[in-house]
């Protein structure tokens, strides 16, 4: 088994690189307004737009108006969601006659979806009208995306510009990025998944009788053209509470290769995007680097903890190991057609990203295996990271390198040329202790309270790892669970959704502010004393800080939770 799981994981990232490249240098042509291949078709829509939106794109932002236009567009559209939930049942595309959304889960839902976290506190199939799902979520986990992306062209513009007041315009890099990447993707991407058989249609849900004789209600629906998107925008959810372990969202081993593809290769594509608009490959190479051995490392780690099984099975003479007559290792919570290897493999892109989407379910992983979903988050959504804020949460995780690195040889920090000085270190800092702060304190809350206990399905410190786990997805934007959270109550719909308002908008504000701090400064040539951050030592250097302030903030926490569960797992205990 173990060689077929370095030829699966080994296969996937070959793919992976290989379009990341050529993705990434189209982007940087998209956003730099050089001629691409779909100019004929879609400059005319763009005009269009601009002109009906009386948006002039030549007229650039300084990072307070980029900053402003962001959270206006965020609080629009997280407001026509919330009133498309809470009307559905009045409108049309609703065969199910499916009723309004209660207010608390409205809430929860539209702060959800248009962070890009798309955490789910509901079962879609029967909550959520065809409408609700199209015109609502779907067009949520477009622009969510496109605004990831729009901040990261942004930030890469404060670092590689030279002694500029302006990081672009907000309107522009919006709506390129669902014309020129998004909207193109995903119309392949939907007639591929249709090829496959996922269904994508308006009909009403199907009742059928099973062998048995018993009443089945069939769910269907538009459901390749959100499948595609929530993938490809790391946006997560689902049209069926199920997700991508159900057979109408992911039929085929072909689906499975090709959205866990989806799912990053415009995160992996950005870092050459940066390296082509700074000038220097290298530069985006290394960021590659760091986030490659980063994803490699957990996958690996997460595949060997649900490929040895439970030991406790073990000692009661139950065989898990592989062999021709069954799969071996802990198969609890997994689709036999996937098995462990994808299953595994899949949570770990999931997490190194926003995306959320699970195709098992993570409540029934080893601790070891649900450890490593966690860990990922927890490292910063930066393994890649969500599209657009995985780079910049790495840009400043670089700052932070060249800073340490600065102090130990007793030089000025600079990164590419621009040096790194207080201003530009306390905003960094503003923007690395947000996410733990809307993490812990939170969960210390639900932990004492007995809104928050009510929750948790497991007593002990899977309980634990479940209300940690809910508040770092939260924060992390990433949408994923434990699923045995029930999270659809008042506490934790409230509580969520602030958490997931709170690590979306309250960590961009500082990202921008410190490009625009950058995009004022000059660059000054490198010399004999100049640190590169462009080789072997800086990704090494990168990679040590990145796990010792995720270990710092959150191995206190861990212990109470997957760690002291996995000591006792291994110690023979039951609990």
């Amino acid at each position: 088994m173990l060689g077929n799981a370095v030829l699966q994981v080994a296969l996937f990232f070959i793919i992976v690189t290989a379009a990341s490249v050529p993705l990434g240098l189209y982007m940087a042509r998209v956003f730099a307004g050089k001629r691409t291949f779909i100019d004929p078709i879609l400059i005319p829509i763009e005009r269009l737009i601009y002109r009906l939106c009386r948006v002039h794109p030549a007229a650039e932002q300084t990072w307070v108006e980029y900053a402003v236009s962001m959270l206006l567009f965020s609080a629009l559209g997280m407001l026509l969601l919330y009133a498309l939930e809470r009307l559905q049942g009045f409108l049309p595309l609703n065969p199910q006659r499916l009723a309004p959304v209660a207010p608390a889960l409205a809430f929860n839902t539209a702060a959800s979806f248009a962070t890009n976290t798309n955490w789910q506190a509901y079962s879609p199939e029967t909550t959520m009208s065809y409408l609700t799902q199209m015109a609502g979520l779907s067009f949520q986990n477009f622009v969510s995306a496109a605004m990831g992306i729009a901040v990261a062209i942004a930030v890469i513009r404060g670092f590689v510009r030279r002694s500029g007041k302006t990081l672009g315009n907000f309107w522009f890099d919006l709506t390129r990025s669902i014309l020129w990447i998004l909207l193109p993707i995903s119309i392949l991407g939907v007639l591929l998944l249709v090829w496959q058989g996922v269904p994508d249609n308006f009909r009403p849900y199907v009742h059928a009788k099973t062998l048995e004789g018993a009443e089945q209600t069939i769910a269907q629906g538009p459901v390749a053209s959100q499948e595609i998107i929530k993938e490809l925008g790391t946006n997560g959810g689902g049209f069926f509470n199920a997700n991508s372990a159900h057979p109408y969202e992911n039929p085929t081993p072909l689906t499975n290769l090709f959205e866990m593809f989806a799912i990053l290769v415009i995160a992996a594509a950005l870092t050459h995007t940066f390296g082509e608009m700074a000038g220097d490959r290298r530069q985006g190479w290394a960021l590659f680097a760091v986030m490659a051995f980063l994803f490699l490392t957990g996958a690996s780690v997460a595949i060997w903890g649900e490929q040895s099984g439970n030991p406790q099975f073990a000692a009661m003479g139950i065989d898990q190991t592989a062999s021709q007559a069954q799969s071996g290792g802990n198969m609890e919570g997994k689709e036999v057609r996937f098995g462990i290897v994808d299953s595994a493999l899949w949570s770990t892109i999931t997490t190194d990203t926003s995306c959320g989407a699970v195709n098992s379910m993570l409540d029934s992983y080893s601790p070891i295996g649900g450890f490593i979903p966690l860990l990922n988050m927890q490292i910063g959504e930066i393994i890649f990271g969500g599209v657009g804020s995985g780079l910049y949460g790495m840009l400043i995780m670089a700052v932070l390198a060249v800073f340490i690195a600065g102090l130990m040889v007793g030089r000025t920090p600079e990164y590419l040329g621009k040096k790194i000085e207080g201003r530009e270190m306390k905003l960094a800092m503003i923007y690395v202790l947000i996410f733990p702060v809307a993490v812990l304190i939170p969960a210390a809350v639900a932990v004492v309270t007995r809104a928050g206990l009510a929750g948790i399905s497991n007593p002990g410190p899977h309980g634990f790892t479940q209300i940690l786990y809910g508040y770092t997805e939260a924060a992390a934007n990433n949408g994923s669970a434990f699923a045995g959270l029930n999270a659809n109550s008042l506490f934790y719909n409230a509580t969520l959704g602030f958490v997931m308002l709170f690590g979306r908008f309250l960590m961009k504000i500082p990202v921008l502010a410190l490009a625009g701090s950058l995009v004022a400064k000059k660059a000054a040539p490198p010399s004999a004393g100049t640190f590169p951050t462009n080789g072997v030592i800086f990704v090494v250097l990168l990679t040590g800080v990145i796990l010792i302030l995720a270990a710092l903030t959150f191995f206190p926490a861990d212990a109470l939770g997957p760690i002291v569960e996995g000591l006792v797992m291994h110690a023979g205990r039951l609990y």
